[in-house]
This record gives C-alpha cells, structure tokens and sequence, in this order.
C-alpha cells in the first residue's frame, strides 16, 4: 500500500525564524493517522532563518537523523562534539540515555532540512554523534545508504534495523527499490518531481509505504530522494 502525503497537506508550525511542516504529529499538530510508520516517529522538514536556531535542549532513547537540503547546520552537544553538516550531507545523534544539544544555522542564507526521528532497538543506552559527506554525484542513479544499523558501506550507525537511504535521478530515468513485506518505507522527494508507481511526487511530497512493495520511481524532471526502510 502506498499512501501519498503532498507536502500541502502535512502540520504546520511557523514563528520568526522557524518554518515547519510535519509528515507526522509533532508539537502541536496531531493527527491520529500519522503517529509513526513502523519505527519512524518523526520526519520534519525544516526551514531555519539565518543566524537563529534550536537553543540547548535534551533528548533521550531516539536515533535523531538530519539531512541537510540546502545550507548548513551547526550542531553542539554535551558530550563536547561540535559540527557543521552542509547541503547533500547527513548527521546522526543516539540520544541513548540523555544528551543535550543545540542546532543553529550559523550560514547568512536559510537552511532547508529533514529531521527524522527513528525509535531505537533498546532504551538508553551511551550517546554519541556522527557526521558525513556524502556526494551527489556517488549516487546518481543508485540508492546509497546514509544511515543504517549495520554500518553498512561506511554508512553512519544508528540503534535500529533501518535503513536511511538516498539517491540522485536524471529526467527519464527509472530506479527501483524492494520493501520486503513486514516492513515500512517512507519516501520523500527532497528535489524535482517523479513518479511513483504511477502517482506524481512533487518537492517535500511523501509518500508512506507498506505491505510489501517494489518501488519504480521515474523521474519527471532531476530529483533527489530520500528513503527510510525499518521495521
């Protein structure tokens, strides 16, 4: 089953620096459908304006993932680890058994993102905090994997048997992916427009994915994706 969430239809939160839509109840948007999806509890897509940010706050028992669509965030944490993840590339925090932090767009340009939220195996647990580049153009045509909980291809751990995966599609170009029936995918087109088994996916549409499924993703014009696979 395949269940089509265009990005005019999903939560909203706005003030002076933060403009947010949620594919799932966060805050103060609920929606009873769309509590998680399998292990995914959270995929919010960000706008930060320049110079301002998510002052220190406190985490626990949750794999947060960030994938940067455009600019760049700077992340501290109580452990000591200092960051700055640009566009293209992808930070995770185990936020294990507590750890706090901070997320500030440091850039003079807006920061575009995907933050999602992935139910860990196992409650607390030692925190920890990692970052990678990772170039377009190593997946152009193909699915890599960003994020995973095998480590998989020098991708960056996280406490979950998921798997966090993108890829780059020309117009014209097809690329398929296979969901094994007992688990749950969420996609969302962070660039251009495809379609998807036939039905058009926009910029920052998703589309949440179930039953056991094989993906045949077109593209209309360039796209990049990113694809969630858990349990």
């Amino acid at each position: 089953m395949i269940d089509i969430r265009p990005f005019d239809k999903l939560g909203r939160f706005r003030n002076d620096w933060l403009n947010a839509h949620y594919h799932f109840s966060f805050s103060q948007y609920y929606d009873p459908n769309r509590v998680q999806h399998g292990a995914l509890r959270v995929w919010n897509d960000d706008e930060i304006e320049p110079r301002t940010g998510f002052p220190p706050h406190g985490h626990d028992s949750m794999e947060i993932i960030t994938y940067v669509r455009k600019g760049a965030i700077t992340h501290k944490d109580s452990l000591g680890n200092t960051g700055r993840t640009e566009a293209g590339d992808v930070q995770v925090m185990s936020a294990g058994s507590g750890i706090q932090h901070s997320e500030w767009n440091a850039e003079d340009i807006k920061t575009e993102l995907f933050q999602l939220w992935i139910l860990p195996r196992n409650r607390g647990g030692q925190p920890s905090w990692g970052a990678r580049k990772f170039p377009k153009g190593d997946r152009s045509g193909n699915w890599a994997v960003l994020a995973s909980g095998s480590g998989e291809n020098d991708s960056l751990v996280i406490n979950q048997d998921a798997q966090v995966l993108g890829a780059t599609i020309k117009a014209g170009e097809t690329l398929t992916y296979t969901l094994p029936e007992g688990r749950y995918g969420y996609l969302v087109v962070a660039d251009g427009e495809v379609t998807l088994n036939g039905n058009t996916l926009r910029t920052r549409d998703g589309a949440a994915i179930s039953g056991g499924e094989t993906l045949t993703l077109e593209g209309i014009n360039s796209a990049e994706l990113v694809l969630v696979d858990t349990i």
